[in-house]
């Protein structure tokens, strides 16, 4: 079991620096004087490009955690520590060999799918710490001889949580949205310089996230 650990988290590590990599290249080309908004429109093949990439990422991610459970719960939980230990060192590397974000409140375009998602450092960073703890709850556990389930309660509370914290990534996207739609034809992706950060809902966030670590403390208070 050790063993996968450590695989696993230096898979992950290691995703994290070529993801890095891929931004510190696209940043060289794009923002030579520094990443900032409004970001620029990307060419079609080069966009296209990074969506695939974005899954392709997801999919191995998933794959590696897939091999690191014995069953869909463990395997479930690996896949989410795998993600987590990926996003975290990718600012890592990115501090290492840009010296960015100058601040962990700095606005960061995090994804693209469905619609671009833009947020501060921080708040991709607490979900990952969260979802590194329900990892290590069912691996201490299972230590000891339990079996904890992600179950029907866990999930509930899990998606509900999420869904309020995408609520606060994607909203500037889709008031964007709703305003490109009033015009005869577009494309939020190719009119992506028209997303600027506002105001991030912090209050909001940090409810979905509370909901997020109740559902954890489920786990360990599980018979």
């Amino acid at each position: 079991m050790k063993n996968k650990i450590i695989v696993l988290t230096l898979f992950s590590i290691s995703m994290g620096l070529l993801e890095t990599a891929v931004v510190v290249y696209l940043r060289a080309l794009y923002y030579p004087e520094g990443f900032q908004f409004p970001v620029i429109t990307l060419g079609t093949t080069i966009l296209t490009t990074e969506l695939f990439r974005e899954l392709a990422t997801l999919i191995m991610l998933a794959s590696i955690g897939y091999m690191n459970g014995e069953n869909k719960h463990q395997r479930m939980a690996a896949f989410m520590y795998s993600f987590a230990i990926w996003d975290i060192f990718y600012y890592v590397f990115l501090k290492v060999f840009l010296n960015w974000p100058a601040s962990i409140l700095a606005w960061d375009l995090l994804f693209l799918l469905p619609v671009p998602w833009i947020g501060p450092v921080l708040a991709p960073c607490l979900i990952s710490l969260t979802m590194i703890s329900i990892y290590i709850i069912m691996t201490y556990r299972g230590n000891q001889g339990f079996q904890v389930k992600l179950d029907k309660t866990f999930w509930r509370l899990t998606l509900l949580g999420f869904a309020m914290i995408l609520y606060t990534f994607m909203h500037d996207s889709v008031q964007t949205l709703i305003e490109l739609s009033k015009v005869d034809s577009f494309d939020l992706l190719k009119d992506i310089r028209s997303l600027i950060p506002k105001e991030f809902n912090w209050p909001f966030f940090l409810l979905g996230e509370s909901v997020c670590v109740f559902a954890v403390t489920g786990l360990w208070r599980q018979k």
